[in-house]
């Protein structure tokens, strides 16, 4: 099928493998039998179908994907020069056999392609087995080919363009159907979010080359992006398509085992498995056309050399190795794009599932899953799981790359590169012990900071009083110490970043002088052509060992979050409440339990022998002393209590009160209105009846007046109305209200029992709890608690003749309560308040209250707008010595890079010097070696060094700002605002940035010197070089403009979620209550989709970026191949 004629004269390619691959040899006569017996039957099945079965209207009538379209091209060409070559043979070699063969494959290939390209139907099977023997034998001879790298070019070339030609044949007959499905299935969502990103409808070359990012990179330079600018994600790629699409494989996996529990990772893995082996075809691509490097130089050196196959050989290679870099380029770009795409999935399907579960999960789970926890599992642990998808592919493609470097090496320097293998084989095994190290450390730092992360969460969330009682400074340094048990196991998790930094910066140098000195003793023969393809190997072996311990720590920390997040998933749900709408009997509420309890298999239940049963319409007030069950009886009611021993039913909707305060940051109004639709008459009347006239009169937007997180601007009293004022609109059918009364004054308390409870809520269910003896008689019934059991039940005036308890509860509550206020309870329908609220305000005026938001308390999050320039670098390094530390790695780093210069130069000048010896040659690059391992030691310790004191200096900074900030400044910023910076935030300075910093300046470091060197020993490309540059920092620049906006975004969305959460998880008994669960749901989703949004197309920016760099200094190799 593809013809070569394999040469194994090579001195170091012998036994065994020699006779081996001369049986595969595809130029036998018999393998020539062979493949034209396939190409004819296959020839006459394709034309048979094409001729009976299809027609040209069938074929076009959904039109053709560019995919397709590409692959045909591609494959037509492909074939063609099929044809050419054979004609070639025939003219100059005069090989007659093989042009028929040539010929009858090149119509082969062209029909073949033609017909699965341009097919709508299923694919055939026999094409589908065709097309995976044609994409096996392709690889095979592409590697065999490129093993042996004979002196025949074209025939390495035509068989590198057979394999990509299968590899689009592959792709077409096994995706098409989602193909066409993605083309003519648009879900409405997607035009009814607003402006949707162009990646929704982009051409397969508009994908690849990322064109449909003009539009936003060209927004960004000429204004500054905003977050309507931004273009909304695909239905595909939202939160809400993400989570229903996990939930439904989690579901799955349990019908296939109902006993078992399923596992989360096969869960996710099934949700993207065609998106990670799309992912895979792009990453075999990378890595073959990578290979492909080395092979070029030697060639290259060849015809340098005088030994050319034919007259324009370099020319040839020139253009092979431009389009080998091209393809390169584009195929690791869409490997990138593609796994961070998977990613951002993973991320926004977890943080969806995390909210869900919160939503419903058992309140006894909060013990172990604190607040602070579950909010670390949102903005730490789904973000590291998110940026795992990237490293995935590594893990096979490391073992790849090593295998075929190892082969080039094979191939230039014989059995010598078996020194490399063993040397690789070492350092895999030396890191083997310290995976297990690393897994240990993440752990343990995982679970330090949880511990900070909880005492943090509820110092801030009880600010008020730790300034009220000047207790700031003990908080802060309980929270500190916590921070250096932290900082402990941070110094362990960088000293191991540093260990991997020095071990895989040095395997290449190793690896080198172990293949040098193994040539010495194997008596191999060093010159130009082999040992600078060997050296172009080694650094292609120092890509995948510089990546391996990024990708074992990415694997570790994935796996740590991972089974983080399983073990909250895995908590029990509370039992779905049943409510019914009928009554039965006129009864609303019936409870007939034994024992009722917080905990499984409690020994002391929290209530016991509850037997009740409350009519509709009638009056219930609970009492009793501090912890006897009052506020547990009420949560039994709402199902809020999990193991119960008998039954609870409950006949209609109801509304709660809370004794804490749940206030949500947004306008009173929305707080009222809690999801529900505006009706006037109804809301004026909630407003009316909760005493709320008064104060919106003298808030300055009234009801459109935005309130603090947890209504920190209002006052316990204010705060209390407008959840009273909530739960009436709510119109429910019964009423459970906690101790509702205890914030505000008697007259205030006597005016809502008269006006809310009397008036507003007659005919209505209520259950009252309350410490407020004054209001009992007007009460149909009263339950009296004691230690988790009803004691008494009856009228009040029953009571207090018959329970000496009760006769002491209410005598008690006499002495401390008003007596003025006693006498105001009798009016059971009070008369109407005599302010009106005017809710009837022109659009107008609504309008201009709304334009003034600017002025209320909750202000937006800042973020700074234009090019920041150096200054959050400069900020970084000012803390701790950092300045110090790192000029220290720069210059160190610097020195390195010379040294290797000077190590590779002294080495070209030696072996084109016959009269140096090569021993002493390999001894003096073997000791330059060493001796710059040396500056590597001293690289790492500085940059764990600049790491630790940073991240120290850096929370001591934020801490001390946030204990030392007014209490304004905590009315006015959003809990999770905060939270996400202790958290998320602190965790990117902590373990990323000192190592992202290094890496970055030591990347420039060596570019900048590659440039150098070019310029002096070939200074005819200075020009060329000087306008790439030049044209390098125009693109930038144009990127820059868009992409710092959207990063910054991205820091202010991404808050958005973390308050969300916070605020959902203090207030999850109202929200269930109010059977808000799917509402809160769906705003969950909204704050998802909003932060991805910016993270989307930051990563589709930098791949944009990279891409035109690449093709940018692609386009400058011609002109030094040439040169």
């Amino acid at each position: 099928m593809f013809l070569e004629s394999m040469d194994f004269s090579n001195t170091y390619c012998r036994e065994p493998f020699s006779s081996f691959l001369e049986m595969l040899n595809s130029d036998t006569c018999l393998n020539h039998i062979f493949l034209l017996s396939l190409d004819f039957l296959l020839l006459s099945i394709l034309l048979v179908v094409l001729v009976c079965n299809i027609s040209l209207r069938n074929l076009l009538s959904y039109g053709i994907p560019k995919l397709s379209i590409s692959s045909t091209i591609f494959n037509g060409c492909l074939s063609l020069g099929y044809i050419a070559f054979g004609v070639w043979k025939l003219k100059e070699q005069h090989q007659e056999y093989e042009f028929v063969v040539l010929l009858v494959h090149g119509i082969t290939w062209l029909f073949v392609s033609l017909f699965i390209s341009l097919c709508k139907q299923q694919t055939l099977l026999i094409v589908k087995i065709y097309s995976i023997i044609a994409f096996l034998l392709a690889m095979f001879l592409c590697i065999t080919s490129m093993w042996k790298f004979n002196y025949d070019t074209t025939k390495v070339i035509l068989n590198a363009l057979s394999f990509l030609g299968t590899i689009l044949l592959l792709c077409i007959g096994f995706i098409k159907e989602s193909e066409y499905d993605e083309t003519f299935y648009k879900p409405l969502q997607e035009f009814e979010n607003g402006i949707i990103t162009p990646f929704a409808n982009a051409g397969f070359l508009g994908k690849l080359s990322f064109w449909w990012l003009n539009p936003l990179m060209k927004k960004g330079k000429n204004k500054t992006l905003e977050d309507e600018d931004v273009p909304h994600l695909r239905s595909a790629d939202g939160a809400g398509t993400c989570f229903d699409l996990f939930n439904e494989k989690v579901q799955m996996l349990k019908r296939k085992d109902p006993l078992g529990k399923p596992s989360i990772l096969m869960a996710i893995l099934l949700c993207h498995k065609k998106s990670i082996l799309i992912s895979g075809v792009f990453a075999l691509i990378k890595i073959l056309t990578l290979t492909t490097g080395p092979l070029f130089l030697h060639t290259f050196i060849e015809v340098a050399q005088g030994r050319e196959s034919f007259k324009y050989e370099g020319y040839a290679l020139t253009a092979g190795f431009f389009l080998a870099k091209c393809l390169e380029s584009l195929a690791e770009r869409q490997w990138h794009f593609r796994t961070r795409l998977i990613g951002l999935q993973v991320r926004s399907s977890l943080t969806a599932a995390i909210f869900h579960k919160q939503l419903h999960v058992l309140n006894a789970a909060k013990k172990t899953h604190s607040p602070g926890q579950i909010m670390n599992y949102v903005t730490v642990d789904a973000h590291k799981i998110g940026e795992f998808p990237f490293w995935f592919h590594q893990i096979w493609t490391t073992i790849l790359q090593l295998v075929l470097v190892l082969c080039v090496m094979y191939y230039s320097i014989g059995v010598a590169a078996s020194a490399a293998l063993v040397i690789v084989i070492l350092t895999v095994l030396a890191n083997s012990p310290l995976s297990k190290l690393q897994l240990k450390y993440q752990t343990n730092l995982m679970i330090a900071q949880d511990k900070r992360l909880k005492a943090i969460t509820e110092a801030l969330a009880h600010m008020k009083v730790l300034k009220l009682y000047s207790w700031e400074k003990h908080f802060m340094d309980a929270i500190n110490k916590l921070r250096s048990e932290e900082t402990k196991w941070l110094s362990s998790v960088q000293t191991q970043k540093g260990y991997y930094l020095l071990l895989f910066w040095s395997s290449p140098i190793l690896v080198s002088s172990a293949t040098f000195v193994a040539c010495y003793l194997f008596g191999v023969p060093l010159h130009v052509s082999n040992v600078f393809t060997f050296l172009a190997s080694i650094n292609l072996v120092q890509q995948p060992i510089r990546n391996l311990p990024d990708v074992v720590g990415a694997f570790i920390e994935a796996k740590v979050s991972l089974s983080r997040i399983v073990k909250f998933l895995e908590e029990p749900d509370m039992h779905t409440r049943d409510m019914k709408n009928q009554r039965q009997d006129d009864v609303n509420i019936c409870i007939n339990c034994t024992d009722v309890s917080w905990e499984m298999n409690s020994l002391k239940p929290t209530l016991k022998d509850i037997n009740l049963n409350i009519k509709h319409g009638e009056k219930v007030a609970v009492c009793g002393e501090v912890g006897s069950g009052k506020s547990t009886l009420l949560s039994l009611i709402l199902g809020e209590v999990p193991y119960i021993n008998g039954t609870v039913d409950v006949y209609g909707k109801i509304a709660y009160v809370s004794q804490t305060v749940w206030i949500q940051t947004g306008t009173i109004q929305e707080n009222i209105l809690f999801g529900s639709n505006m009706e006037p008459q109804r809301y004026r009347q909630a407003i009316e009846r909760s005493s709320l006239v008064k104060d919106l009169e003298m808030l300055p937007f009234g009801d459109l007046t935005e309130i603090g997180e947890r209504g920190n601007n209002l006052s316990g009293g204010q705060k209390q109305r407008v959840q009273l004022a909530r739960a009436l609109y709510q119109d429910a059918d019964i009423y459970l209200l906690d101790d509702p009364f205890s914030a505000v004054d008697a007259h205030t308390s006597t005016s809502l029992f008269n006006d809310y409870v009397l008036g507003a809520l007659s005919g209505k269910t209520v259950l009252l709890v309350t410490h407020q003896v004054e209001f009992l008689p007007a009460f149909d019934s009263i339950l009296l608690t004691s230690s988790g059991k009803i004691m008494e039940s009856g009228t009040f005036d029953g009571l207090l003749t018959k329970s000496e308890e009760f006769q002491d509860l209410v005598n008690a509550q006499k002495t401390t309560s008003d007596p003025k206020c006693q006498e105001a309870y009798a009016t059971k329908r009070p008369k109407e308040a005599e302010i009106e609220f005017d809710n009837n305000v022109s659009s107008e005026e609504r309008d201009d209250v709304v334009s003034l938001k600017g002025d209320q308390l909750i202000k937006a999050e800042e973020r700074e707008v234009g090019d920041a320039g150096l200054k959050p670098y400069i900020q970084y390094l000012k803390h701790n010595k950092g300045f110090l530390y790192f000029s220290l790695a720069v210059i160190v780093h610097s020195m390195f890079v010379v040294g290797q210069y000077i190590q590779s130069y002294k080495l070209a000048i030696g072996l084109q010097d016959s009269s140096v010896s090569r021993l002493k040659l390999i001894r003096v690059y073997t000791v330059t070696g060493f001796s710059l391992i040396l500056f590597l030691i001293l690289r790492s310790i500085l940059a764990v060094k600049l790491g630790l004191g940073a991240s120290k200096s850096v929370y001591s900074t934020l801490s001390g700002s946030l204990f030392s900030a007014p209490m304004s400044f905590f009315d006015s910023t959003p809990f999770g605002r905060m939270l996400s910076r202790v958290s998320s935030d602190l965790s990117i300075v902590d373990i990323e940035l000192p190592f992202l910093l290094n890496y970055t300046v030591g990347s420039i470091i060596i570019l900048y010197s590659t440039y150098v060197i070019l310029c002096f020993f070939a200074p005819e490309v200075l020009l060329v070089i000087v306008l790439m540059i030049y044209v390098t920092i125009l693109v930038q620049r144009y990127y820059n403009a868009s992409a710092k906006e959207l990063m910054r975004l991205n820091g202010t969305t991404k808050s958005l979620v973390a308050n969300h959460l916070a605020e959902s998880i203090f207030g999850i008994m109202t929200i269930r209550a109010f059977a808000q669960e799917g509402r809160f749901f769906l705003k969950n989703l909204e704050f998802i989709d909003k932060n991805a949004r910016p993270i989307f197309h930051t990563f589709s920016a930098t791949e944009w970026l990279i891409l035109r760099l690449e093709i940018i200094c692609t386009l400058s190799c011609p002109h030094g191949c040439l040169a």
